[in-house]
């Protein structure tokens, strides 16, 4: 199950606050997804992200109400009460990354799926890209766990733009090393071809908060090389109820 954590933000300046935005956005493609926490917000903040070089920041770490809040400090000087701090120039994806050490689910075993004649992923067609066979070993045992068996494999992205000529595909999995053909551009042509491919997958690239909002831009998801199981199943399980991207 996918869960949502609010996070409250003191201080930023427009453009790192915009920047933040596009981050917790490209999070809706994971199982655990942060969003901004308002007034409005349905549950209370989890966590407050903290801007040292606001005033605001540090009368909001001194005054904390709630013991079991996480405080992260960006900039110099932390007070003592914050978890953990970031130095400037920030990343955002490094904050994403402590928040999914902090939140995302506990590594455990594969979710049983429908096995039934009926289930959705049994009727879908999958194309795996990569020269490393292994990976492709790999990437099609998992989709096998969620029923997706009906997969074809390409070494090359001759061989893949061939493949989707040919054929309509539900998913594509890309791997970034491809020796012929750049990624990102095979990734570009599967998605906006004559049978364009709904949900598409790099991996292997670059998680930096650009090459995610490249991927977004793009209608796709990164994944690691070879993919984290819990992503790529909170992934496949999108695809499985209809979810777009």
């Amino acid at each position: 199950m996918a869960q949502r954590i609010f996070i409250k933000v003191v201080g930023f300046s427009d453009e790192e606050r915009h920047a933040l935005n596009t981050v917790f956005r490209l999070s809706e493609q994971c199982r655990t997804t942060y969003q901004l926490w308002t007034l409005a917000a349905a549950e209370p903040a989890r966590v407050v992200l903290l801007d040292g070089q606001s005033w605001e920041a540090r009368v909001e770490a001194e005054s904390r109400q709630r013991r079991d809040m996480q405080l992260l400090w960006v900039g110099a000087h932390p007070p003592p009460c914050v978890s953990h701090s970031f130095a400037r120039p920030l990343g955002w994806g490094r904050v994403i990354e402590h928040l999914d050490d902090l939140f995302a689910p506990a590594e455990g075993g594969d979710v049983e799926r429908d096995a039934g004649p009926d289930s959705v992923m049994s009727q879908k067609q999958a194309l795996i890209v990569s020269g490393d066979r292994d990976e492709r070993l790999y990437l099609r045992a998992r989709l096998a766990l969620a029923r997706l068996t009906l997969a074809d494999e390409a070494e090359t992205g001759l061989q893949a733009r061939r493949f989707a000529r040919e054929k309509q595909y539900d998913v594509a999995l890309v791997a970034s090393g491809l020796a012929d053909v750049d990624a990102w551009t095979l990734l570009r042509e599967l998605r906006r071809g004559q049978h364009a491919v709904r949900h598409v997958a790099l991996t292997g690239a670059s998680r930096s908060a650009a090459d995610r909002l490249r991927a977004w831009l793009g209608g796709a998801v990164l994944l690691e090389h070879p993919p984290h199981p819990q992503r790529l199943d909170a992934w496949l399980s999108r695809i499985e109820v209809g979810s777009p991207g």
